[in-house]
Protein backbone atom coordinates (compact mmCIF):
# COMPACT_ATOMS: atom_id res chain seq x y z
CA UNK A 1 0.00 0.00 0.00
CA UNK A 2 3.10 2.26 0.49
CA UNK A 3 2.89 2.46 -3.48
CA UNK A 4 -0.78 3.82 -3.45
CA UNK A 5 -0.60 6.25 -0.41
CA UNK A 6 2.48 7.98 -1.29
CA UNK A 7 0.90 8.45 -5.21
CA UNK A 8 -2.06 9.73 -2.60
CA UNK A 9 -0.85 12.64 -0.90
CA UNK A 10 1.51 13.95 -3.15
CA UNK A 11 -1.14 14.00 -6.19
CA UNK A 12 -4.12 14.75 -3.49
CA UNK A 13 -5.83 12.17 -4.62
CA UNK A 14 -9.18 12.16 -2.91
CA UNK A 15 -9.37 8.37 -3.44
CA UNK A 16 -7.65 5.16 -4.52
CA UNK A 17 -9.21 2.41 -6.26
CA UNK A 18 -8.07 -0.80 -6.87
CA UNK A 19 -9.64 -2.94 -9.38
CA UNK A 20 -8.98 -6.81 -9.60
CA UNK A 21 -8.86 -7.85 -13.30
CA UNK A 22 -10.84 -11.06 -14.15
CA UNK A 23 -8.79 -11.86 -16.96
CA UNK A 24 -5.98 -9.89 -17.87
CA UNK A 25 -5.01 -10.36 -21.50
CA UNK A 26 -1.35 -10.16 -21.13
CA UNK A 27 -0.53 -12.39 -18.99
CA UNK A 28 -0.15 -16.16 -19.28
CA UNK A 29 -2.64 -18.45 -17.74
CA UNK A 30 -5.39 -17.21 -15.12
CA UNK A 31 -4.62 -15.70 -12.42
CA UNK A 32 -3.12 -17.17 -9.04
CA UNK A 33 -5.97 -17.25 -6.98
CA UNK A 34 -9.79 -17.53 -7.46
CA UNK A 35 -11.46 -14.02 -7.92
CA UNK A 36 -13.22 -14.23 -4.43
CA UNK A 37 -9.78 -14.65 -2.49
CA UNK A 38 -8.52 -11.93 -4.50
CA UNK A 39 -11.14 -10.03 -3.68
CA UNK A 40 -10.99 -10.86 -0.04
CA UNK A 41 -7.35 -10.05 0.42
CA UNK A 42 -7.71 -6.77 -1.14
CA UNK A 43 -10.62 -6.52 1.28
CA UNK A 44 -8.10 -7.16 4.29
CA UNK A 45 -5.41 -5.32 3.04
CA UNK A 46 -7.39 -2.35 2.32
CA UNK A 47 -9.30 -2.17 5.73
CA UNK A 48 -8.95 0.97 7.94
CA UNK A 49 -8.23 3.03 5.36
CA UNK A 50 -11.35 4.86 3.56
CA UNK A 51 -9.75 6.68 0.95
CA UNK A 52 -8.92 3.52 -0.56
CA UNK A 53 -11.91 1.59 -2.57
CA UNK A 54 -12.54 -2.10 -3.86
CA UNK A 55 -14.17 -1.74 -6.95
CA UNK A 56 -14.59 -5.35 -8.17
CA UNK A 57 -16.46 -4.03 -11.84
CA UNK A 58 -14.45 -5.72 -13.95
CA UNK A 59 -14.87 -9.07 -12.38
CA UNK A 60 -18.50 -9.12 -13.30
CA UNK A 61 -17.18 -8.59 -17.11
CA UNK A 62 -17.34 -11.53 -19.42
CA UNK A 63 -13.96 -11.95 -21.08
CA UNK A 64 -10.58 -10.09 -20.55
CA UNK A 65 -10.26 -7.16 -18.51
CA UNK A 66 -9.44 -4.16 -20.65
CA UNK A 67 -8.42 -0.81 -18.72
CA UNK A 68 -10.08 1.06 -20.76
CA UNK A 69 -13.17 -0.11 -20.61
CA UNK A 70 -12.77 0.71 -16.60
CA UNK A 71 -11.74 3.97 -17.11
CA UNK A 72 -14.68 5.27 -19.65
CA UNK A 73 -17.31 3.57 -17.02
CA UNK A 74 -15.28 5.48 -14.06
CA UNK A 75 -15.95 8.40 -16.40
CA UNK A 76 -19.29 8.18 -17.45
CA UNK A 77 -20.14 8.12 -13.31
CA UNK A 78 -18.20 11.07 -12.50
CA UNK A 79 -17.85 13.37 -15.62
CA UNK A 80 -16.27 15.74 -13.76
CA UNK A 81 -13.27 14.01 -11.97
CA UNK A 82 -10.05 13.97 -13.53
CA UNK A 83 -8.48 9.87 -13.29
CA UNK A 84 -5.54 9.29 -12.59
CA UNK A 85 -3.99 5.73 -13.64
CA UNK A 86 -1.22 4.29 -10.91
CA UNK A 87 1.11 2.35 -12.59
CA UNK A 88 4.26 0.97 -11.90
CA UNK A 89 7.27 0.97 -14.55
CA UNK A 90 6.78 -2.83 -15.13
CA UNK A 91 3.19 -1.44 -16.27
CA UNK A 92 4.46 1.04 -18.25
CA UNK A 93 6.71 -1.28 -20.37
CA UNK A 94 3.49 -2.99 -21.46
CA UNK A 95 1.39 0.22 -22.38
CA UNK A 96 2.29 0.13 -26.18
CA UNK A 97 0.15 -3.70 -25.73
CA UNK A 98 -2.60 -2.95 -24.03
CA UNK A 99 -5.76 -2.26 -25.20
CA UNK A 100 -6.54 1.02 -27.54
CA UNK A 101 -3.93 2.58 -25.50
CA UNK A 102 -4.55 5.88 -26.87
CA UNK A 103 -7.59 5.91 -25.55
CA UNK A 104 -6.48 4.87 -21.66
CA UNK A 105 -4.59 8.27 -21.99
CA UNK A 106 -7.21 10.23 -23.08
CA UNK A 107 -9.45 9.26 -20.38
CA UNK A 108 -6.64 9.00 -17.88
CA UNK A 109 -3.53 10.87 -16.88
CA UNK A 110 -0.77 8.10 -16.16
CA UNK A 111 1.34 8.26 -13.17
CA UNK A 112 4.24 6.08 -13.38
CA UNK A 113 6.72 5.06 -10.22
CA UNK A 114 9.85 3.56 -11.34
CA UNK A 115 11.90 0.73 -10.44
CA UNK A 116 15.21 0.80 -8.77
CA UNK A 117 18.06 -0.05 -11.19
CA UNK A 118 15.64 0.51 -14.07
CA UNK A 119 15.19 2.69 -17.00
CA UNK A 120 11.88 4.10 -17.49
CA UNK A 121 10.04 3.44 -20.54
CA UNK A 122 8.99 6.47 -22.60
CA UNK A 123 6.10 7.38 -21.69
CA UNK A 124 3.01 9.52 -23.14
CA UNK A 125 3.16 13.60 -23.25
CA UNK A 126 1.42 14.44 -19.48
CA UNK A 127 2.47 11.52 -17.65
CA UNK A 128 3.69 11.51 -14.12
CA UNK A 129 6.95 10.32 -12.79
CA UNK A 130 6.76 10.01 -9.21
CA UNK A 131 9.62 9.09 -7.32
CA UNK A 132 8.90 7.46 -4.40
CA UNK A 133 10.40 4.30 -3.11
CA UNK A 134 8.08 0.95 -4.27
CA UNK A 135 7.74 -1.62 -2.10
CA UNK A 136 10.86 -4.25 -2.86
CA UNK A 137 7.94 -6.89 -2.92
CA UNK A 138 6.01 -8.35 -5.95
CA UNK A 139 3.05 -11.26 -6.43
CA UNK A 140 5.38 -13.54 -7.41
CA UNK A 141 7.75 -13.09 -4.54
CA UNK A 142 4.82 -14.05 -2.25
CA UNK A 143 3.93 -16.36 -4.34
CA UNK A 144 6.97 -17.75 -4.52
CA UNK A 145 7.64 -17.77 -0.42
CA UNK A 146 4.70 -19.56 0.29
CA UNK A 147 5.38 -22.11 -1.90
CA UNK A 148 8.55 -22.72 0.04
CA UNK A 149 6.81 -22.26 3.62
CA UNK A 150 8.87 -18.94 3.95
CA UNK A 151 7.26 -16.02 6.16
CA UNK A 152 5.30 -13.42 4.32
CA UNK A 153 4.57 -11.20 7.03
CA UNK A 154 6.80 -8.72 6.18
CA UNK A 155 5.42 -8.57 2.47
CA UNK A 156 1.46 -8.55 3.31
CA UNK A 157 -0.45 -7.12 6.36
CA UNK A 158 -1.26 -9.95 8.78
CA UNK A 159 -4.64 -10.79 8.02
CA UNK A 160 -3.61 -10.91 4.17
CA UNK A 161 -0.83 -13.73 5.73
CA UNK A 162 -3.48 -15.43 7.85
CA UNK A 163 -6.22 -15.29 4.75
CA UNK A 164 -3.10 -17.19 2.86
CA UNK A 165 -2.37 -19.50 5.44
CA UNK A 166 -6.17 -20.11 5.98
CA UNK A 167 -6.95 -21.06 2.87
CA UNK A 168 -4.18 -22.76 1.55
CA UNK A 169 -3.34 -20.49 -1.30
CA UNK A 170 -0.19 -20.32 -3.76
CA UNK A 171 0.80 -23.84 -2.16
CA UNK A 172 1.25 -25.75 -5.33
CA UNK A 173 1.23 -24.42 -8.74
CA UNK A 174 1.31 -20.76 -10.35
Amino acid sequence: MSFARQAAERLHLDQVRFVPAALQPLKAGGPAAASADRVEMLRLALEGTPEFVLDARELGRPGPSYTVDTLRDMKAERPADQLFLLLGADAARELPRWHQTDEVVRLARLVVVPRPGSALPPLPAGSITLDIRPLEVSATAIRDAVRRGASIEHMVPPAVAGYIRSHGLYRTGA
